[in-house]
Parts: C-alpha cells; sequence; structure tokens
C-alpha cells in the first residue's frame, strides 16, 4: 500500500552513476581475516555504503528529509533502513542512528537484521522510521534497477552487483569491477541537481574509503 503510495503522490525520478570498487576490494582482502578475528563479523560491502550515504546526506540534507502534509521535515538524525530478503518477502530493517556507528556495529547489525528476517523474528521497533533506505538487487544478479520510494523518505539508494568492464583511464583501456547506483528522489524537495551531486558524492566517497575512515 505505501510503495503504490510513493508511485501515486510522488514526483519520483532515479538518477544513475557507476563506482569503482577496486579500493574497497582491495581494503577488503587486506584487513579481512584481522577485522572478522576482532569482532567477531566478516567486513562486509555494505558497511562501506552506509558510511559513505550518511556522508552524502550530511552535504545533501534534503534526501534526508520527509514530506509530511504541506511541511518539509529537515532531519538531522540518520536512521538508514536496509532492505533484506524474508521469506515472505522484503522488509526493511532500520540502522538506527548509523552517523554514530563503526563498519563492526553496522555489519552487525546488518547481520542480525538478516537473521531476523530469515526465523521471522523481526519486531515492529525493528522496521519503524528510517529517514534514508538503501537496496541490493546486486545480491540477487540484478545489474541496474530503478528502486521504488519508501514513503515517507523520499530517497532510496539502489545498489547492483559488481562487474569487471573496461573502462577508461588516463587514456588507456583498463578492467576494472565496477557497480551501477541508483537514487530514486521525490522530485518535490529534491531537485536533480542535488540528486547527481548526492551520487557523486557517494561515488568519490566509495572509491577513496580512507577518506570514510579520517570522518
Amino acid at each position: 500500500r505505501r510503495l503504490v503510495e510513493a508511485q501515486h503522490t510522488a514526483a519520483m525520478l532515479t538518477t544513475f552513476n557507476e563506482i569503482d570498487m577496486s579500493a574497497v576490494i582491495a581494503i577488503r582482502k587486506q584487513h579481512r581475516d584481522s577485522f572478522e578475528k576482532r569482532h567477531n563479523v566478516k567486513l562486509g560491502f555494505m558497511s562501506f555504503f552506509v558510511k559513505a550515504a550518511v556522508s552524502a546526506l550530511e552535504d545533501y540534507p534534503s534526501v534526508n528529509g520527509e514530506i509530511r502534509g504541506d511541511d518539509i521535515i529537515m532531519k538531522n538524525h540518520y536512521d538508514i533502513g536496509m532492505a533484506v530478503g524474508a521469506p515472505e518477502g522484503l522488509v526493511v530493517p532500520v540502522l538506527r542512528d548509523a552517523d554514530r556507528m563503526t563498519f563492526a556495529d553496522i555489519e552487525r547489525g546488518i547481520k542480525d537484521f538478516v537473521g531476523k528476517a530469515q526465523g521471522g523474528t523481526l519486531s515492529m521497533e525493528d522496521l519503524r522510521g528510517g529517514t534514508f533506505t538503501i537496496t541490493n538487487g546486486g545480491i540477487f544478479g540484478s545489474l541496474l534497477s530503478t528502486p521504488i520510494l519508501n514513503p515517507p523518505q523520499v530517497g532510496i539508494l539502489g545498489l547492483h552487483k559488481i562487474e569487471e568492464r573496461p573502462v577508461a583511464m588516463n587514456g588507456e583501456v583498463a578492467i576494472r569491477p565496477m557497480m551501477y547506483v541508483a537514487l530514486s528522489y521525490d522530485h518535490r524537495i529534491i531537485d536533480g541537481r542535488e540528486a547527481v551531486q548526492f551520487l557523486v558524492r557517494l561515488k568519490e566517497l566509495v572509491e577513496d574509503p580512507s577518506t570514510l575512515l579520517l570522518e
């Protein structure tokens, strides 16, 4: 009902970009074993994207906003919905105050949500609220998609599968692990320029993840 509402009420558009995942893959490979040994959870890709999304939301706060009746609500907290598969369908539990979470906190939170979703033990509190959502169709093999808004949120980030592709770099062709990313947004509150700049900022952060560590 809420997703149909989004199509009927929001001025929904989607913009795209692509990200070179080489740096994140290298960091994961270098620190995978020590991270898991120290935190008892695997270092995945999602923590990088949650961190990058929060930073981009701080730079472009309208993407983290909400339309409530005739009012525009600007939020200074970052509760990130994570779309995960459950036996009965897709559910979106929420990482509370994601801006205060470490990489390990995020990975543990996602692992917990996946376990609860598979076991059917997610609570209403797990699903309540959320200021922005990330959905990863790449785990099912999706190369490109246009995610649908999760009202009353006005932005959702879609991730896709990582695929090696030839890209032009410094006048030469190189093979790089690339991912298409998509931002669906409500044009009533977010301009196209802001949407494009949000994705460009996200791309910069993921392609140079040392920036995330410094922040």
